[in-house]
């Protein structure tokens, strides 16, 4: 939040003036608590009823072309420069920047000490409130997955360093130099707004009420484009809107909606969480933690109680976390690139594999997150059947990688201002060492005899044979496709020759500590692939700008870290030489092509089909 401007020095008015704006239909209880800049034009002034302590800076055409105040209840506010006030049944209590435009609405008002959102504690991912969210502007997908997902000893920790975070921000609140509505917002057509900040460059146009919330843009300067924007019907309680657009009659309550996020055409939400690019239409969320990119657009479907990232929710996808017994405590996670078919049912708890497909009614909670790149399968009974690793095969996995950065719509953002950190490639430390374990999950599987059903049974999930043995070799071309964009960027495009002279295999550290450190695990933290020590320490830091200190660090060092964990974690099985790790990106490239091929040829059968 930036402050008032300067305003024109206002002063009391003298009785000629106070005469003029009689003449112009304006009244005070007490005239002597009215002041007004003597450089306003006084001419611009109609029909405005002053009560309580006013200050109003310059309204004068000549300096500020749009400015003007008519047809307005000003009661206990402080005006800046240049506004233009039309229409308006009530502003009382607020500060108002300059320039701001404000234009037939009925109450814009704020409470002393009001908090506008900040600290809302959110109830994400268990409805009964045990994994609180606690929200405020500059909230990134990192430091909210921390406060729902860690321990409670560890959350104690995060949610005192927020909350001291956020009592900073509200006790500057009541400051003489604080404003409320910032210059550049344009509050038009509204009903009621109580206890709502503004903070840069945003635009409310016809929302029916925003109660106890703030709506902030990165972008300041005039001539720049917002991402803020809250539209027509809106009506949202608790809340905060950063860099994010909410219209259409969306219902939210105790959300925050992040940079790039879009909810609309009726979307209604409570005690969620949406972060980088959402893009959310028609359903509903409950508890949810929207990582990046969850993608949600039809009117049957409802995602409750699960952390996404993302995700493609097909229509009519639902969860639930309420078994009659103790309420709605269960949860679950859909790891990072999860999509849904139409119709699919989760029943929670349940952690959905990295990258996989889900389809069909699933009712034993299923684990499958040592099988990513998996198609799950309900059948009649509820069980889940395991494909695993299949969905590596497939053309739109790589063409997902490729679009991610390319819908960025923060692109429009000064780079400084980013709030969540975006680790965009799918095959990652996190997926790799998930491959990895499941290849020496699936070898002793193989030499066990199948059920009578002739499956085999892991964690209550069902896999056939015949699908075990095909993902040990996919997994394996998953992997050395990974090596080969670390190592071989360019495989495409240079010779193999030239690229085998001057390589090895990184050999591990020779420290044996060292090595450990190295090859120690990564988590996706909602977005962001880090090392678990970072992600330690981030959690454990005692001020919120230390823990954001470390993540970006971690951030910055992805790359460089990424390659040393290779060097000390891959098996002496896994170190390929260079030929090896080219030809099975080679093959891995071919298996891609010609599953798009082949989608091209039956789409092709389609379109026949449908001739006239």
């Amino acid at each position: 939040m930036t402050t008032l401007q300067k305003m024109s020095k206002p002063k009391r008015l003298s009785p000629e003036q106070i005469a003029t704006l009689e003449s112009h239909g304006c009244i005070a209880r007490n005239w002597e608590s009215v002041l007004i800049s003597p450089d306003s034009d006084l001419s611009l002034f109609r029909n405005v009823e002053f009560e309580g302590d006013v200050e109003i800076g310059c309204i004068n055409r000549l300096m500020y072309p749009r400015s003007i105040i008519t047809n307005a209840l000003l009661r206990d506010c402080r005006i800046a420069d240049g506004v233009r006030i039309r229409n308006v049944g009530e502003i009382s209590g607020v500060s108002v920047g300059q320039n701001v435009v404000i234009e037939n609405c009925f109450r814009i008002s704020k409470e002393k000490g009001a908090s506008c959102g900040i600290g809302t504690r959110v109830g994400v991912l268990d409805e009964t409130g045990a994994r609180e969210v606690i929200i405020y502007p500059g909230l990134n997908a990192q430091q909210a997955i921390m406060m729902a997902r860690v321990r409670r000893s560890i959350a104690e920790n995060i949610y005192h360093r927020t909350s001291a975070y956020c009592s900073k921000l509200i006790d500057s609140f009541d400051s003489d130099n604080d404003c409320d509505l910032e210059e550049g917002a344009e509050i038009l057509n509204c009903g009621m707004l109580k206890n709502v900040r503004t903070s840069g460059k945003v635009r409310i146009e016809g929302a029916r009420s925003l109660i106890n919330g703030c709506v902030i843009s990165s972008i300041k300067a005039s001539g720049s484009e917002s991402l803020t924007f809250i539209g027509s019907g809106v009506d949202a309680e608790n809340f905060i809107i950063e860099d994010g657009i909410v219209e259409s009659g969306a219902l939210l309550r105790n959300c925050y909606v992040g940079q790039g996020v879009r909810l609309e055409k009726g979307f209604t939400a409570h005690d969620s969480l949406f972060f980088a690019n959402c893009s959310m239409e028609n359903g509903e969320a409950c508890a949810l933690f929207a990582g990046p990119y969850t993608v949600s657009m039809h009117k049957g479907t409802l995602l409750i109680g699960c952390q996404t990232s993302f995700m493609n929710a097909g229509s009519s996808t639902n969860q639930s976390n309420h078994m009659y017994k103790l309420g709605p405590i269960h949860w679950g996670v859909l790891e990072r690139g999860v999509k849904t078919s139409s119709g699919s049912y989760l029943m929670l708890g349940a952690n959905i594999g990295a990258f996989s497909l889900l389809m069909g009614s699933h009712k034993t909670h299923p684990d499958s997150r040592e099988f990513p790149f998996s198609y799950l399968f309900g059948d009649p009974q509820g069980a889940t059947v395991v494909v695993p690793a299949v969905m590596l095969r497939s053309c739109g996995l790589m063409r997902d990688e490729q679009k991610w950065p390319a819908r960025d719509r923060r692109a429009a953002l000064p780079a400084d201002s980013l709030r969540d950190r975006i680790t965009f490639p799918i095959l990652n430390p996190v997926t790799v060492e998930a491959m990895i374990e499941a290849i020496e999950i699936i070898r002793p599987m193989l030499h066990r005899p199948a059920d009578d059903d002739r499956y085999q049974r892991y964690k209550g999930m069902k896999l056939s044979k015949a699908s075990l043995e095909r993902a040990i070799k996919l997994y394996h071309l998953g992997i050395l496709k990974y090596l080969a964009g670390i190592f071989f960027p360019d495989y495409q495009e240079n010779s193999e020759a030239e690229m085998l002279s001057r390589w090895n295999f990184p050999a591990p550290p020779a420290d044996a500590e060292e090595a450990e450190r190295d090859a120690e695990k990564w988590v996706d933290l909602a977005g962001q692939i880090v090392r678990r020590s970072a992600f330690t320490k981030a959690a454990e830091a005692s001020t919120l700008e230390e823990s954001e200190e470390i993540l970006n660090k971690a951030f910055a060092d992805y790359a460089e870290e990424e390659r040393r964990w290779i060097a000390a974690r891959f098996p002496q099985n896994l170190r390929f030489t260079g030929a090896d790790i080219l030809r099975g990106a080679e093959e891995f490239d071919r298996l891609v092509e010609q599953d798009r091929e082949t989608y091209r040829e039956t789409l092709s059968a389609e379109l026949a089909m449908l001739r006239l």
